[in-house]
């Protein structure tokens, strides 16, 4: 995991949408959010999840590892970047690799889209811009030591099992200590954390 990274807390995320407004006014952005919303349980709860790009360590970014055009690159402090505009040609490979669902592709531009941790912004010490105004903290951009100091009993998850595969990830998921036995909000079950099994 990053030294300063974004971790993601579902639980207090109230679908308030300031996160993808704030993504469109960053910089690098152009006008468009690289963060979405996903709605676990459409319909029967009115859970949110935020979904950002969780910057894949290991294995490194598969979206990276199966560009054709090496249009991701991956920092030396390990953000995967968005597709530079010069090399991406549209074809789709980094959405279909991404277990996360993160990359879309802008059609009418034919290119590549994902949130690269505002690095515009963290690259200068700064927060992303959707940490920068999530009312609830759903979205928190600090160390693991200063999410501990401020949210004591959390657990991290920063490794996450796709059937036999398991992906670590650069951004992490904030896992209240006092409910191990638990679905993740919207009804997804949880199966294992960090490799150990919590069911």
């Amino acid at each position: 995991m990053m030294g300063r990274t974004i971790f993601i807390d579902p639980g207090r995320c109230i679908g308030c949408q300031a996160c993808v407004s704030a993504c469109r006014e960053c910089d690098s952005h152009r006008g468009k959010s690289m963060i979405h919303l996903d709605y676990p349980d459409e319909g029967h709860s009115v859970a949110s999840l935020p979904t950002v790009c969780m910057h894949c360590e290991d294995p490194v970014a598969p979206c990276a590892e199966v560009c054709p055009a090496d249009a991701i690159l991956v920092t030396a402090d390990g953000v995967v970047q968005q597709a530079d505009t010069t090399r991406c040609i549209g074809c789709a490979n980094c959405v279909n690799a991404c277990p996360f669902g993160v990359p879309k592709i802008d059609l009418q531009a034919k290119l590549q889209m994902k949130c690269n941790l505002c690095y515009d912004r963290t690259a200068y010490g700064l927060a992303p811009m959707c940490a920068t105004v999530c009312p609830t903290g759903a979205l928190f951009y600090g160390t693991i030591d200063e999410l501990r100091a401020e949210r004591p009993g959390v657990q991290v998850a920063d490794s996450f099992t796709f059937g036999s595969t398991t992906v670590t990830t650069g951004v992490a998921m904030v896992v209240p200590a006092d409910k191990v036995q638990w679905p993740v909000p919207g009804g997804l079950p949880v199966v294992e954390i960090n490799g150990r099994d919590v069911r």
